[in-house]
């Protein structure tokens, strides 16, 4: 892997994990056009690389409110940092199932699927729309709701649903505060991520030549800059529900991709 296709893929993962347009449908389609089956999904180390430095984007951008978080976790009280924590840990509970027990059935999904890629899309439009005509409220996280919210950070595991796009929009049609949507949506998937990495580092993950160091330095420092813009953009879009922006972008990109595989494939 070339140093300029390690820096595409990087800007990619950086926006895509954000920015609620589908990074698994993006890599898909970048792999598929950069004319390359090596790319992240079929790269563990790149993986790796990739999500840990969103994962690292999500720490910096959040990180008063992780400090928050752990500063009352250590009081060892029942307090609303600790609850906060459970509901963290509930939402988490889906994917980690099917990601547990159906990984087989999801690898299946994944290398080359565009058609699946373009009807995801479309759906993730379909949730923006909803999500920006949604009423603005002052609604708190219940842990009913953060099950639902983890329900569709699950089917978000299908490549071109996004999960920001599917966790924020199912946030805001619960009625939950856009603000604490999207505080929740990105701090929920910390700990997922860094358990895929951990994952994917205990089945060789850091196996590597020399020769591939550089492009993952370049990758690792592309995702995380956009991530960390991505991030910070988004919070701000969801206040002001601007997410139909998003949606339009979805329903093009996936009507074109579906048009090309049906038409020239």
């Amino acid at each position: 892997m070339g140093w300029m296709e390690a820096l595409i893929l990087g800007i990619i993962q950086g926006l895509t994990e954000f920015l609620p347009v589908s990074s698994s449908g993006h890599l898909e389609i970048a792999k598929f056009l950069l004319g390359d089956n090596s790319l992240p999904e079929e790269s563990m180390l790149m993986t790796v690389v990739l999500h840990g430095a969103t994962a690292l984007s999500t720490i910096l951008v959040f990180r008063k409110d992780i400090m928050e978080i752990f500063r009352g976790l250590f009081q060892f009280k029942w307090n609303e940092e600790t609850i906060f924590s459970l509901k963290i840990i509930i939402s988490m509970i889906p994917a980690a199932f099917v990601g547990l027990f159906y990984n087989d059935i999801i690898e299946t999904m994944f290398g080359g699927q565009l058609l699946l890629v373009g009807a995801m899309l479309l759906v993730t439009a379909v949730l923006l729309v909803f999500a920006d005509r949604a009423e603005t409220t002052d609604k708190k996280v219940s842990y009913f709701d953060a099950i639902i919210i983890g329900i569709a950070q699950a089917i978000a595991i299908l490549p071109g649903i996004s999960r920001s796009g599917a966790t924020i929009s199912t946030s805001v049609i619960l009625k939950i505060d856009r603000s604490r949507a999207a505080r929740f949506s990105f701090l929920m998937v910390v700990p997922l991520i860094l358990g895929k990495m951990t994952q994917d580092l205990m089945a060789g993950g850091l196996n590597y030549e020399n020769s591939v160091l550089i492009p993952l330095i370049i990758g690792f420092i592309a995702a995380f800059i956009t991530g960390v813009l991505a991030c910070t953009w988004m919070i701000k879009l969801v206040k002001n529900a601007k997410l139909s922006y998003f949606a339009i972008y979805c329903a093009i990109v996936g009507l074109a991709t579906i048009s090309y595989v049906l038409f020239f494939v």
